[in-house]
């Protein structure tokens, strides 16, 4: 997946407009106003490395004048104390940068590894790892994008990426073959259909209907399992609902086609990556 370019822009200003706001008053009043510094992104932790480039970014929005080194590559394994990314130049523009690049970095970061351990989990099944609309409010497009940096595979960006037909649509609908019958009548774009399933009763009715994706919605194992074998291959289907990293070996070992993993995004937890000082600072 490719970041949207005006996305990333925008995100970037809203990050530093929320942080800075009129000024950094205490570089101001601190630091004179020439004076230059170097410093380094170093993990304190094994990670993968997900959105490096968006470092040089952050720091040229704020002064065209700061140079970025990244002498790591995007999606890479690296171990704790790797010296991932350089920035030198002005004191004062760094300081009053540096906290939103490293969130961001954080961030990123952290969504990818998390995904690279789910993705290592299912090794060797047929089941693909993907990403829900959980997201950080505001920070999908980096979100999505740190999930396939991780290995995963993204779900829906937005609503309007595809059909998914959920529990509280057929409630309204009064049924799974209702709901499937005017999504499809309807689905003059003819994108992606999905439909939520609680039940094997539910599996059963999708795919008397012609239903080409099912999600099997907080099903036991047992009951993935025989979703599995009532499919007999006629749609795709996907695990969803409490997907942790202790049981997602055990859904992928059901037969099913994908996983989708709330956990990616919603409730990750951040790597520790900190920015150190690597030459004093010199005053003009």
């Amino acid at each position: 997946m490719e970041p949207n370019t005006k996305e990333v822009e925008r995100i970037i200003a809203a990050a530093l407009a929320e942080d800075i706001g009129s000024g950094d008053i205490t570089a101001q009043l601190l630091i004179p106003s020439a004076a230059s510094v170097q410093l380094a992104f170093i993990n304190r932790e094994p990670m993968v490395v997900a959105g490096a480039w968006i470092v040089p970014k952050v720091f040229a929005h704020m002064d065209s004048t700061i140079k970025t080194t990244i002498h790591i590559s995007e999606g890479k394994r690296v171990a704790a104390g790797t010296r991932l990314i350089e920035v030198i130049g002005n004191a004062r523009s760094i300081l009053a940068t540096e906290r939103v690049a490293l969130n961001l970095l954080q961030r990123m970061s952290s969504v990818a590894t998390t995904t690279s351990r789910y993705v290592q989990a299912v090794a060797g099944t047929k089941a693909i790892i993907l990403d829900t609309r959980k997201t950080m409010p505001g920070l999908r497009e980096l979100d999505k994008y740190a999930v396939c940096t991780g290995g995963g595979q993204n779900h829906r960006m937005r609503l309007d990426d595809g059909i998914l037909i959920k529990d509280n649509h057929i409630a309204v609908c009064g049924g799974v073959a209702v709901a499937l019958e005017r999504a499809n009548a309807g689905n003059i774009h003819h994108l992606p259909v999905e439909v939520e399933c609680d039940t094997l009763a539910q599996v059963e009715e999708a795919l008397a209907c012609g239903a080409i994706r099912i999600m099997l919605d907080n099903m036991t194992l047992e009951q993935m399992c025989e979703a599995v074998r009532m499919n007999q291959g006629r749609a795709v289907l996907e695990a969803s609902g409490n997907v942790t990293l202790d049981t997602v070996r055990a859904v992928a070992e059901t037969g099913v086609d994908y996983i989708s993993v709330g956990r990616l995004t919603n409730s990750v937890q951040s790597v520790d990556i900190g920015l150190d000082i690597v030459m004093e600072t010199k005053n003009a």
